[in-house]
């Protein structure tokens, strides 16, 4: 197994956690990522927070008991009687760090604009490693198209959207549609799809082994081991290679830094070939993590 170093995980601060029989690590924090990024970025600032009257929050919504534990997830939507699109929301913090709640402002915001958002609480690598947070999200979908008459939710308009680790995975769990490999056997939702209509992959690598990508011991500690030891785990859980015509339409909005999208032309040249829509937003001279603070935080939003 790959030993657990220390690295700089992404995550969370001011947050509760629901339960605490397994192992946390809170080393993602917005006020560390705040004071690293402040060093290049002096302008940057706090999202301001915003409550909107049309949009309904429900937290701590439980969308899977197992004899291990509960996961849960927190559904924000727009009070009307339509149908609404959904977004998917999966976290970052380098696989092992982060939790549902720092997706919250992003949620709000796009729930105001008319989706049904839900950020999604998965197993992280301290835990449980590959694929069983893919398995989470994807028990999770098929939740919320089960409640989908509850949450105004359109079934057939479900995007599952990702920023950093949560990116990679949002664009593998669209890529493996249908695929039994990355899906579990859960007698209760066997008959929904967990299939989703789109990607939004924020500052997500599309390729672990990759000119571009420098992926190490963060995604080994995930995945189980380094690539030397298991080459096809790190093959099999990068989306290119599993990019084809089924592949959903993908929109990429990214930071200008190249390890952040390591994969993602080649993917596009296959999405291409098969005339799949995608879309590419760069967030000019930004960093990682842009999607928290702000100027950043509306133009991604937008």
């Amino acid at each position: 197994m790959y030993e657990k170093n220390s690295f700089f995980l992404i995550s969370f601060s001011n947050v509760g956690f629901t339960q605490e029989t397994f192992p946390l690590d809170t080393t993602y924090n917005l006020k560390s990522v705040y004071k690293k990024i402040k060093k290049n970025y002096p302008f940057i600032s706090y999202v301001a927070p915003r409550n909107y009257e049309n949009v309904i929050e429900i937290k701590e919504i439980v969308y899977k008991n197992s004899k291990e534990r509960k996961l849960y997830l927190d559904a924000y939507y727009k009070n009307n009687k339509e149908r609404n699109p959904a977004d998917v929301i999966i976290h970052g913090g380098g696989w092992s760090s982060g939790n549902k709640s720092q997706m919250e402002y992003f949620s709000k915001e796009l729930a105001s604009k008319g989706y049904s958002c839900f950020n999604i609480e998965f197993r992280l690598s301290g835990e449980s490693q590959y694929p069983a947070a893919i398995h989470d999200v994807k028990n999770a979908i098929q939740f919320i198209k089960k409640k989908a008459r509850e949450y105004n939710v359109d079934s057939s308009k479900v995007a599952v959207l990702g920023c950093s680790s949560g990116g990679q995975m949002a664009a593998l769990i669209g890529t493996t549609n249908g695929n039994s490999d990355h899906e579990e056997n859960n007698k209760q939702n066997n008959k929904i799809s967990a299939a989703v209509n789109a990607i939004i992959d924020i500052d997500g690598i599309l390729a672990f082994k990759h000119p571009e990508s420098i992926e190490g011991v963060v995604a080994g500690y995930w995945l189980g081991g380094g690539y030397e030891e298991i080459p096809d785990v790190w093959e099999k859980a990068s989306p290119l290679h599993h990019t084809d015509k089924n592949t959903p339409p993908i929109l990429y909005i990214n930071s200008s830094i190249t390890r952040f999208h390591a994969g993602r032309e080649d993917m596009i040249a296959i999405l291409n070939k098969n005339n799949i829509y995608s879309e590419v937003k760069t967030i000019s001279d930004s960093p990682h993590s842009f999607w928290f603070f702000n100027p950043w935080f509306d133009e991604t939003i937008v």
